[in-house]
């Protein structure tokens, strides 16, 4: 679920750097965001405003929660992991960074300085930051007179109770040593289905998870409302759909990619599914 806004005109200048805008977004998280890393240039400014879940940045876990606040800027690594029983609502702010000539003041540059020697900070948000992010976004959604001034501006006073987050807190974030337990078993699962659908067995997850087979398949009939076979269907059929969509892709080596025996076995699997042979849904 999400409502993004995209608009490279919105920007505003301070510091001697040109911030240009992107886009805005709000999302809630009911899935696992793979990693990825952002170009040259590029930040992602991320506040969470309820639930709950799990960051990897750089390799390390990070607990997050509401009042969430962090940046990850280019280079940096990062993937989203949502709690399934409370999944995190997001802001999001995606901006490219250029320096400009225009001449500024010693303050201006200090908070220049500060955000750009932080391409990725984490933190909790001491600056009650959501009360612009919910005005630049009623800004942006009801356009009213004036509303790109508006932005402007509101873009710059968050920008500053950004960096005084910085200047708060130590710029050296720790991760968390130890998540909660559930953050960890619900990153095991989601991990496991996604990259090992086609060979995962419910005796590898149980191992995994450090739980006799039968608690497992309790565990996720009570988290994910599924059976083990049900959720690696799922996976398998979520990991059709994608290889379906390459048109050099053949039934039978989607068939195997996914696990299958035969090109019969995933016929009649893909077709229980989602109602449709795959040859029907290739077309």
């Amino acid at each position: 679920m999400q409502t993004r806004f995209s608009d490279d005109n919105i920007n505003f200048q301070l510091g001697g750097l040109s911030f240009y805008i992107s886009s805005l977004a709000i999302e809630k998280f009911e899935r696992k965001i793979p990693n990825h890393v952002h170009s040259n240039n590029s930040y992602e400014i991320h506040y969470i405003a309820h639930g709950k879940g799990t960051m990897i940045i750089n390799g390390d876990k990070y607990c997050v929660g509401p009042e969430s606040l962090f940046v990850t800027g280019p280079g940096v690594e990062h993937a989203h992991i949502p709690d399934i029983d409370d999944p995190m609502w997001e802001y999001c702010i995606y901006l490219r960074v250029l320096r400009n000539s225009k001449t500024f003041t010693p303050t201006e540059k200090e908070v220049a300085d500060l955000f750009l020697d932080n391409n990725f900070w984490f933190g909790k948000d001491s600056q009650n930051i959501i009360n612009i992010l919910q005005e630049i976004f009623f800004q942006y959604n009801d356009k009213p007179f004036g509303y790109e001034i508006m932005i402007e501006t509101l873009l710059k006073q968050f920008l500053l109770k950004l960096v005084n987050n910085y200047r708060i807190k130590d710029k050296s974030p720790e991760p968390a040593k130890k998540c909660c337990s559930m953050c960890n078993t619900y990153l095991a699962i989601e991990e496991s289905f996604l990259y090992e659908y086609n060979t995962l067995t419910l005796e590898q997850l149980s191992e995994r998870l450090g739980l006799g087979p039968r608690q497992t398949e309790r565990l996720l009939k009570e988290h994910y409302g599924k059976t083990f076979t049900q959720k690696k269907t799922e996976a398998r059929m979520s990991a059709a759909q994608l290889f379906l969509a390459d048109s050099n892709n053949s039934i039978s080596t989607i068939a195997e990619k996914t696990g299958y025996s035969s090109i019969e076995h995933f016929s009649s699997a893909f077709k229980r599914h989602f109602g449709v042979s795959p040859t029907k849904y290739k077309r």
